[in-house]
C-alpha cells in the first residue's frame, strides 16, 4: 500500500554547461566534478528511473510502483504504461543548444518511440545579464531560419529577454528555445528525453569534437507560427496562497505560497501530485497527524493520489511548485 508522500533518489545527470549549483544550493550530492547540470527528481523512463529513498518502498523504482501500485499511485489517470511527468533541476553555469522537442505525433516516429516533449520552466536564480531565447522573432519562417542555421547564426532569429526569479515560461513542444547562463531553473516536462539541437554555440564536448546537430529533424519539428514566448501571468484560484501557473493538456503547474507557521492542506483530488520546495523549507503531515517528514530547500516528493489528505507546514515560510495531470 501507498501511505505516504514518496521520496526519490535524485539522478543528477553531467553536461558540459552545468555547474555545481545542484550542491551548494539545493543540497543534492554531488561529485568533485564541475558540470553538474541536472537533477531529476522524479522519472520514469526506460533505464532512467527515480528509486524510492526510503519507507516501505525503498529501492523500489517508479516504474515499478507504476506497473505495481499503479490505481493507487495514479487514481483516475490509472492505468499507465509509465509514469507520465519527468520533473528536474537545471543549473546552467552555460548557455544550452539552441533546440527544439518534437510533439507527440513526431515523438511516436523515433527508434524506439518516445512521448513529445512539452515542458515549463521555473527561474530559481538568475545572473546578471541571464538570458531566455525562446520563440521565433516575428518575421522568420523555416527558410530565413535555415539560412541562419547554415551560417552558425541562428540565434539571431531567436526571441530573447531577460528573466526574473519567479518568472515561469511555458515551452509547447515545437518551440525552439535555450536557456541562457547563470540560470537555476525547475522543470516540468512530459516523461520523454528527445531533443533536436540546432545551434551548440560552436563549442566541444569533452571529447574535444562538436556535439552532434539535428538540424533536419529539428528544422521539420519546429511550429513557425509560434511566435516568441513571454513569462506565463499567474492565474488566481480559490486559494490564495495558490496560483495556477500553467494549465495545458499535457500538466498544470501551479505555485503555493506559505507564510511562516502556515499549512496547506493537499486535499485528495483522484490525482497525484509532484511537489517541490523551491524556497525555503517544509514538513509534510500525514493525515493520521503524526507522520511527518522535513522538505529542506530543493526538496521533491510524489503525493499519490490515493492518500486522502496531505499537509505542508513552514515554520519560516516556503514556495512549493504542485505539478499534475489535468
Amino acid at each position: 500500500m501507498l501511505t505516504a508522500p514518496l521520496r526519490f533518489q535524485p539522478l543528477v545527470k553531467r553536461a558540459i554547461w552545468g555547474g555545481r549549483r545542484l550542491g551548494t544550493v539545493l543540497g543534492k550530492s554531488l561529485g568533485p566534478e564541475t558540470d553538474y547540470a541536472e537533477s531529476w527528481e522524479v522519472v520514469d523512463h526506460g533505464a532512467d528511473q527515480s528509486v524510492v529513498a526510503g519507507g516501505p518502498w525503498a529501492g523500489r523504482t517508479l516504474g515499478e510502483l507504476v506497473a505495481a501500485e499503479g490505481p493507487a499511485l495514479l487514481g483516475r489517470h490509472a492505468p499507465q504504461p509509465r509514469f507520465p511527468l519527468l520533473f528536474k533541476f537545471l543549473d546552467c553555469r552555460e548557455k544550452l543548444s539552441v533546440q527544439v522537442h518534437p510533439d507527440d505525433a513526431r515523438g511516436a516516429l523515433l527508434d524506439p518511440p518516445d512521448l513529445g516533449k512539452t515542458e515549463a520552466w521555473v527561474v530559481l536564480a538568475a545572473e546578471p545579464g541571464s538570458l531566455i531565447y525562446a520563440g521565433l522573432k516575428r518575421g522568420f519562417d523555416r527558410a530565413a531560419l535555415e539560412r541562419e542555421v547554415n551560417r552558425g547564426t541562428s540565434d539571431l532569429c531567436l526571441h530573447r529577454f531577460a528573466p526574473a526569479v519567479g518568472d515561469c515560461l511555458f515551452l509547447p513542444a515545437g518551440l525552439v528555445h535555450a536557456p541562457g547562463a547563470g540560470l537555476l531553473i525547475a522543470e516540468i516536462q512530459q516523461a520523454s528525453n528527445t531533443t533536436f539541437r540546432l545551434f551548440d554555440w560552436n563549442r566541444v564536448g569533452p571529447d574535444g569534437k562538436p556535439r552532434q546537430l539535428h538540424i533536419e529533424q529539428g528544422l521539420a519539428a519546429i511550429n513557425y507560427a509560434a511566435g516568441p514566448a513571454a513569462p506565463q501571468t499567474a492565474e488566481a484560484t480559490a486559494d490564495p496562497r495558490v496560483e495556477r501557473l500553467v494549465a495545458c493538456d499535457k500538466f498544470v503547474l501551479e505555485r503555493v505560497t506559505l507564510d511562516p507557521g502556515e499549512t496547506w492542506n493537499l486535499a485528495s483530488d483522484d490525482r497525484f501530485h509532484i511537489v517541490s520546495v523551491v524556497d525555503g523549507d517544509a514538513e509534510t503531515i500525514g493525515a493520521s497527524g503524526v507522520d511527518s517528514e522535513n522538505l529542506p530547500l530543493g526538496a521533491t516528493c510524489l503525493v499519490p493520489a490515493c492518500l486522502k489528505s496531505t499537509a505542508f507546514t513552514t515554520t519560516q515560510g516556503a514556495t512549493l511548485l504542485s505539478a499534475y495531470l489535468p
